[in-house]
């Protein structure tokens, strides 16, 4: 099966990159895709076995859904791997570089939407978190 990769680079510490995005109170901050999209709620429990949960809703109430998954594999400050509630994997890695920190998903797709669509989605996601970081001080 085909996996989807999305990245980013940015211009932050690890440390900072790290806790914003696996904080609570900074992923309901920047964990949807638009402007006209919240994340109201998040959960996290960063060890192997510990539940990750976030819910997304659009702005005007008119859908929303839950987002739940179960880490396999917890780097802290470098990578973690997590299992989709319908089986699909999910890795994201944290890398330094001359510029900051390079922050890497991949992904396996599902099969109700399209790739590009399902890549620009997370890449939106992943865009909205390089402008929370980028605003935070640090």
């Amino acid at each position: 099966m085909e996996k989807i990769t999305i990245q980013t680079a940015i211009p932050s510490d690890l440390k900072t990159v790290w806790e914003a995005y696996t904080s609570p109170e900074h992923i309901v901050n920047w964990n949807f895709a638009s402007d006209d999209w919240c994340c109201p709620a998040a959960e996290n429990d960063l060890k192997v076995g510990g539940t990750y949960f976030a819910r997304m809703e659009a702005k005007d109430g008119s859908f929303g859904f839950d987002f739940k998954a179960i880490y396999s594999h917890v780097d802290p400050q470098s990578s973690l791997t997590y299992k989709l509630e319908d089986g699909r994997d999910v890795k994201t890695s944290f890398e330094r570089d001359s510029q900051g920190v390079i922050v890497t998903t991949v992904f396996d797709p599902e099969s109700q939407n399209p790739i590009d669509m399902q890549r620009d989605g997370w890449q939106a996601i992943l865009n909205q978190f390089k402008s929370y970081v980028s605003s935070l001080k640090g």
